[in-house]
């Protein structure tokens, strides 16, 4: 599989919060930043989502259950949770794309009430290639968001980590993305 000039590179969330130490940590999250890195080399149309909550946002909880709706304050706008991790490389002229932003509304997916699919066509982008954090949520939901969009998918699964509570979410996240039509690679498989 080889990335074309009418492909784009879709990197979600790889936020400080979703890392290591951070106030909704993936575990291993941080270690998707090489796998990202090496694919945004080769890209022209690199898209970064991340979470840009308000303080004040509808799944925060003070007592969490780590499930929809019951999270951890996390990637609060404009708090070093919400940055990207350092060793990303986000180009100057990346797309970024904020969502999660109405206090009101849960938002997983980097398509859902945005412009991103509209730009990606005027780019002449049909096919994007998704990584990132979480497998089983934002990951998921943007993957979805992008086939209902009518971009082809291919989610690089070594430059994704899961939350995978209770176990076997990422299982059941990758096999619903294929379900929807997307194609599941390895960094590796991409030429």
């Amino acid at each position: 599989m080889d990335i074309k000039p009418t492909d784009a590179l879709i990197v979600v969330d790889v936020q400080n919060d979703f890392c290591p130490g951070g106030a909704l940590p993936v575990v291993d999250g941080d270690a998707v930043v090489p796998v990202i890195n090496r694919l945004l080399a080769r890209t022209r149309h690199p898209v970064f989502t991340r979470d840009w909550h308000p303080a004040n946002h509808c799944s925060f909880s003070d007592a969490p259950e780590f499930v929809d709706g019951s999270w951890p304050a996390h990637c609060v706008q404009n708090t070093p949770g919400a940055a990207f991790h350092p060793g990303l490389d986000v180009p100057e002229d990346a797309r970024v794309v904020d969502k999660a932003t109405d206090p009101s509304y849960e938002d997983y997916d980097g398509f859902q009430g945005t412009t991103l699919g509209d730009e990606l066509r005027e780019r002449g982008v049909d096919r994007v290639f998704i990584c990132g954090l979480a497998t089983d949520y934002c990951v998921k939901n943007t993957v979805l968001g992008a086939r209902r969009e009518g971009f082809e998918v291919v989610v690089v699964e070594d430059g994704c980590r899961a939350i995978d509570v209770p176990p076997g979410t990422a299982a059941q996240a990758l096999a619903e993305m294929r379900r929807a039509g997307a194609t599941v690679c390895e960094s590796g498989d991409i030429l």
